[in-house]
């Protein structure tokens, strides 16, 4: 089946460039010049990954990634000009995947593209091949890995597609120390090149969803080491 990407990037030279060379690649290019075209085009069709530039006008590729999320778990590859590291951050809290830096080469670009959709792929494949009844669950804790619903305290916890990748990659791993690099590379991809206060940021958002569902447990800090999920504190 082909592979459909969405180029969302007002400059029309560097969206024609990208689309020239997702063609090459024998991807399917829809593209758009602007963030509220780019999720009206969405609602109407199906796309196996975006290109979303951050800096356009009428709406910004942050305040568009954020609208994506509250319905799509497409992977998402952020374009940002500034190299700003409060952008990378903020698009990785809103639920962006990976990010570029204007200027970069087009060969990092389709690099990036397809691990992108390697790593997408083989998520699919493996939620195919679990039993519906599977899940993970402790005491206040229930996670349906083929539906993707988190449980804590029977309130529903609604967590970007990252967050319930940590998540969940804590909860099969508990007791376990994890580095922040280590947690980038399983949870990220072993090639993604984002910055390690990632991690903390997605800890935070997750620790703050937790608490509003009344608990305070469940990912703990391991002091100038990461973090770990403790099962033993909830009895």
């Amino acid at each position: 089946m082909t592979v459909k990407i969405m180029v969302v990037e007002d400059e029309a030279r560097m969206r024609d460039l990208i689309k020239m060379y997702m063609q090459k690649e024998g991807y399917q290019v829809v593209e758009t010049g602007n963030g509220k075209e780019a999720l009206t085009k969405l609602e109407k069709q199906k796309f196996d990954l975006i290109i979303l530039d951050i800096m356009m006008p009428e709406m910004d590729g942050l305040t568009v990634c954020k609208e994506i999320r509250k319905k799509s778990d497409v992977p998402i590859i952020m374009v940002t000009a500034k190299g700003e590291e409060f952008d990378k951050v903020l698009g990785f809290e809103l639920g962006a995947d990976d990010y570029v830096v204007k200027p970069f080469g087009m060969r990092e670009l389709v690099a990036r593209v397809r691990a992108l959709l390697r790593r997408a792929g083989e998520a699919a494949k493996r939620s195919d091949t679990m039993d519906t009844k599977e899940v993970i669950e402790y005491p206040g804790l229930k996670i349906n890995l083929v539906s993707r619903q988190v449980l804590v305290n029977k309130q529903e916890l609604v967590l970007t597609p990252k967050e319930y990748d940590l998540l969940v990659y804590f909860s099969k791993n508990p007791g376990k120390v994890f580095t922040r690099e280590q947690l980038l590379e399983f949870v990220w991809g072993y090639d993604f090149f984002g910055d390690l206060r990632t991690v903390d940021t997605h800890v935070k958002k997750i620790r703050e969803k937790l608490r509003n569902c009344g608990e305070t447990h469940y990912i703990n800090t391991v002091w100038g080491v990461g973090y770990k999920f403790e099962v033993g504190q909830w009895s």
